[in-house]
């Protein structure tokens, strides 16, 4: 096989990708290789818009630069810790009042996140709020202590509480806050 453009090697597919990868470290002989991070992973942003008094947009340095947390999933046998920051975090950061100003109106709050390829998940406010449900749900840009596999950069939201995985969608790319009584 025959790669002459970076575009071929999109169309090659997940198995070609991992074959090319394959042949490649039999190619320089089983030595350690870096590999470079893809070059919109770094440029990535995740959006945080909607009912917040501080619309957000944070790149992976800006998520370095807040506190973090890690969270553990299982998932076909397979444990991986992941590493991040508190979606609590980051809605007050963007001005999101959490304890009693969650009260009255506020209860009928949620978030939409949605992932690269449109596949959208929705929390409750209440849920994650510390004085109502507290779960630790995080926004992760790490996985065992390494970059994020590249199907799941930039971030993923990791929700361990849920029984089934299906709200830690990978991919994320923005967070909206949704009022339904302003």
């Amino acid at each position: 096989m025959r790669i002459d453009s970076a575009k071929s090697v999109v169309s090659l597919g997940v198995r070609g990708v991992v074959l090319l990868g394959l042949a490649l470290a039999l190619l320089v002989g089983g030595r350690e290789t870096a590999v470079a991070a893809p070059p919109d992973a770094a440029a990535a942003v995740l959006k945080v818009e909607g009912a917040v008094t501080t619309p957000l947009s944070l790149t992976a340095e800006d998520l370095d630069k807040m506190p973090r947390a890690t969270a553990t999933l299982t998932a076909d046998g397979n444990t991986t810790t992941y590493e991040g920051v508190l979606l609590y975090d980051i809605l007050a950061k963007a001005g999101w009042q959490f304890g009693r100003g969650m009260t009255g109106k506020g209860m009928a709050s949620y978030l939409i996140v949605t992932a690269k390829d449109g596949y959208q998940v929705v929390f409750a406010l209440a849920e994650i709020d510390p004085m109502f449900g507290g779960a630790k749900v995080i926004i992760a840009d790490k996985a065992d202590s390494a970059a994020l596999p590249a199907t799941q950069q930039p971030f993923r939201v990791v929700a361990p509480g849920d029984k089934m995985h299906a709200r830690s969608i990978y991919s994320l790319l923005k967070i909206e806050v949704v009022r339904l009584r302003p």
